[in-house]
């Protein structure tokens, strides 16, 4: 065999002497300045005096600003419903509605003057008293403040406050006030117990309640139009067990069990 040949197939001693830490010695080192600089330089091309600027983004504005202020004129829109709620608070919403209840002609039934004493009876035990018993009978009653409503109202009046705060962070962010600087608008909050306090300084309530009293011509029905305020009422109508005049009762799960 021709000698030449084997020598072909013999490892170079250059390649032999390659070992792995020679190639990573060769490797630069990561620049952590020069990164540092390409981050400030990023940094400061964002102008965050620009109203436009959102913090914590590119300072590029993404959405329709259109959409934002037809928005933001909806709420301030809407938002003096808080402080109708926080008024209406102190006063009875007054409804006028008619019942009906079988009448004397019908078993279990009840002509008009067991009906009026049912009435007074069940109406003293809530507090009130007949001021007028005529063709119309009308009752007065004194309706206690309640601490639940009052805080119902301090909850309320915070949700809005901070709502209204959030708008105004948003679309005041650059704002500077004399001898105050950047005002912080979440501050507003701290108004909402001021709500509780509005309501309980009006003290108790006073409710009237006006009822007449019809039957038809069988006397199998009675007619109740009743005049006062939509929560008595409600519970009233519920716990004489009476029907509202066209509509039908519909027993619930409950009351078939």
């Amino acid at each position: 065999m021709d000698s030449s040949l084997v020598q072909a197939f013999v490892p170079s001693p250059s390649l032999s002497k390659i070992t792995a830490p020679s190639v990573v010695a060769r490797m630069a080192p990561l620049d952590f300045d020069a990164m540092d600089a390409i981050s400030n330089t990023l940094m400061t091309a964002v102008d965050t005096s620009d109203p436009n600027y959102i913090p914590g983004t590119s300072g590029e504005v993404t959405y329709s600003k259109a959409s934002y202020y037809v928005i933001l004129g909806l709420y301030l829109t809407s938002f003096p419903g808080l402080w109708s709620t926080i008024k209406r608070s102190t006063k009875a919403k007054v409804k006028r509605k008619t019942f009906v209840s079988p009448g004397a002609n019908v078993t279990d039934g009840q002509n008009l003057r067991e009906q009026a004493g049912e009435i007074m009876a069940y109406m003293k035990a809530n507090n009130y008293e007949v001021v007028d018993a005529g063709e119309t009978i009308t009752f007065k009653g004194i309706v206690q403040r309640s601490i639940s409503q009052a805080c119902f109202l301090v909850f309320c009046s915070f949700v809005g406050l901070a709502s209204l705060a959030l708008v105004l962070q948003i679309q005041f962010n650059t704002l500077v006030l004399p001898l105050i600087g950047e005002p912080n608008w979440y501050y507003l909050c701290l108004l909402s117990p001021y709500a509780g306090v509005y309501y309980w300084k009006q003290g108790d309530r006073e409710d009237e309640f006006s009822i007449k009293l019809e039957a038809n011509d069988d006397e199998t029905e009675n007619s109740i139009s009743v005049l006062g305020s939509e929560e008595e009422m409600e519970r009233m109508w519920r716990a004489l067990d009476w029907q509202e005049k066209g509509m039908v009762k519909v027993p619930g799960l409950l009351d078939s069990a």
